[in-house]
């Protein structure tokens, strides 16, 4: 564990109570501190749910230590049984009360509570994060209520196809949404609306909005459908082990992932695949028909897209489908990729590969922040604290993936799956770009008496760095060393900090105030490194003129 300003995830209870707080019937007890008791917020404030979430707290505290704190978890967990009465009890523990080693999951299970199943969590804080205590947590739920409905060894598989000669339609489970994931509400809708308008059922959703009788009935369904690997991934395979279900594991985010998802769900349904699906069919196929992104692909106004330079971080799932969508039906030149997942790390470093990069696995906000600055991107696509290094940077960024922040989870629907997802992709990504066009003539119009201040797009709000052309992320802060800020021209990171011995001229700030903010950062590094390389101390027009006429030889 290490001390951060900011971090990706928070430790794996916070992984249980996602999954406690998205079911319905499941109550978690948590043995934790006073200081521990902050899930209220994360549930009230950022996901703005009119409930407190399903958690009771032991709430020890200093005094509680001298003397028997197992029975104040045994008490926590018999009142909060009596009270409320669950259909599943969750007994886990923080990462302060881990220290105590009181193990509230064995003193649960020697309880005797009866028929209520009582599921204990073995949450390693010191080791693990959120994402794998959630997955850990809908995994170990599953088996243990699904333990009584094992077929025997030898069994033979059941067919994907059964559906027919049980005479009803296709269902499929939708495995993987939570509470705090990004934007899983609005994916669950488009997928089973889509699913719908090709005769295919969903049977069960979970763990968003289940109950435990409902993950009772997953083999129940044909197939099941891992829409987020990170949470989906060990309960899919299990299944697929012990049950024989077979699973679709391509994540439908874009226009061809989504066409490759129907695909896969038809061939393994034995359905009939519509012949707009087929991949070279002629006339018009269902992407064009549902989503705006094809015909703007091959509109005129995309080339201002094309070449685009973009850096991508988030989650391994989101990430690796922003990758795709940019390069394959965008036109954008990926330069960064990255994630912090490093359960999925073997999956982005492949993503990368691909595309002729290494890809950054990390924790650690100030390198991905400093290789994003190395990049000098264009547009950047991650996570809300992306937003913020981007802002910092003066870069357009798009949020894609968790951690987030209230304004990244919409009253409106704003899926990223799908159709509608790819709409929805395409106006989060594009606009940014767009919205930079237009600070730019802002910029170089802004001696105009149109242009006023009243005038300026969302981007603007740093007029002290505009003026001068200059970032604002401090050298100390953006985890840059100055070993890396002069590597090389192309590859240095941007910093506010100005050489004390070289000074612009009015008529130089000018000129540069005229290049595109997405590429002032590099002319004015290169310019203050040639002008250093010359023995020059003030950088004016003519001096910027050489230097561009010097690296463009």
């Amino acid at each position: 564990m290490e001390l951060t300003l900011w971090t990706y995830e928070g430790p794996p209870h916070v992984g249980a109570l996602r999954v406690a707080a998205s079911m319905e019937g499941v109550h978690l007890v948590l043995h934790a501190p006073q200081g521990d008791t902050y899930a209220d917020l994360l549930f009230t404030m950022i996901e703005r749910r009119g409930r407190r979430p399903p958690v009771t707290y032991t709430t020890f505290q200093a005094r509680d230590l001298g003397g028997d704190t197992a029975e104040l978890v045994k008490r926590s967990i018999a009142e909060a049984a009596e009270r409320f009465q669950p259909e599943a009890l969750l007994v886990g523990e923080s990462c302060t009360a881990e220290l105590i080693q009181d193990q509230p999951a064995a003193l649960a299970q020697g309880m005797g509570l009866g028929d209520l199943p009582v599921v204990g969590l073995e949450l390693p804080a010191y080791s693990k994060k959120e994402n794998w205590g959630a997955a850990e947590t809908f995994y170990q739920l599953v088996r243990s209520l699904l333990k009584g409905q094992m077929p025997p060894p030898g069994q033979p598989k059941p067919e994907p196809t059964r559906w027919r000669q049980e005479g009803r339609r296709p269902r499929v489970n939708l495995l993987g949404p939570t509470l705090l994931g990004f934007r899983c509400r609005d994916d669950v809708r488009e997928i089973s609306r889509l699913l719908a308008e090709h005769g295919i059922d969903v049977s069960v959703v979970a763990p968003l909005g289940a109950r435990p009788a409902d993950l009772q009935r997953l083999p129940s369904a044909d197939l099941n459908v891992c829409l987020y690997p990170e949470l989906a991934g060990p309960v899919c395979s299990w299944l697929e082990r012990s049950f024989g279900m077979a699973t679709v594991r391509t994540v439908p985010i874009g226009i061809g992932a989504t066409a490759a998802f129907l695909r896969e769900l038809h061939g393994l349904l034995g359905l009939e695949l519509p012949a707009e699906l087929e991949p070279g069919a002629g006339g018009v196929s269902e992407a064009e028909r549902r989503s705006r992104l094809p015909w703007y692909s091959r509109s005129v106004d995309s080339t201002y897209l094309t070449g685009k330079r973009v850096f991508i971080f988030g989650d391994a799932s989101h990430a690796i489908a922003a990758a795709r969508v940019a390069t394959q039906e965008l036109g954008f030149q990926v330069v960064g990729l990255g994630s912090y997942s490093r359960e999925l790390a073997r999956e982005v470093r492949a993503a990368a590969a691909e595309l002729g990069l290494e890809a950054l696995i990390s924790d650690d906000y100030l390198a991905v922040e400093a290789a994003m600055a190395a990049a000098a991107p264009e547009l950047v696509l991650g996570t809300q604290m992306e937003r913020h290094s981007a802002k910092r940077l003066g870069i357009p960024c798009a949020v894609i993936s968790t951690p987030l922040h209230v304004q990244d989870v919409p009253a409106r629907q704003a899926p990223q799956m799908g159709w509608e997802g790819a709409n929805e992709l395409f106006d989060a990504w594009v606009h940014p770009l767009m919205m930079g066009l237009e600070e730019h003539l802002i910029g170089m119009f802004r001696h105009d008496f149109e242009f006023v201040e009243g005038h300026r797009s969302h981007l603007g709000g740093a007029p002290a760095a505009e003026a001068t052309g200059a970032n604002t992320v401090p050298a100390e802060t953006s985890g840059v060393s100055a070993a890396a800020a002069t590597a090389s021209p192309a590859a240095a990171p941007t910093s506010g900090a100005v050489d004390a011995a070289l000074a612009w001229t009015p008529d130089g700030e000018a000129q540069l105030a005229r290049i595109p903010f997405f590429v002032r950062g590099k002319v004015r590094r290169n310019t203050e490194r040639y002008a250093r390389d010359h023995g020059l101390s003030a950088i004016s027009e003519e001096v910027l003129f050489d230097a561009k006429a010097h690296y463009s030889a």
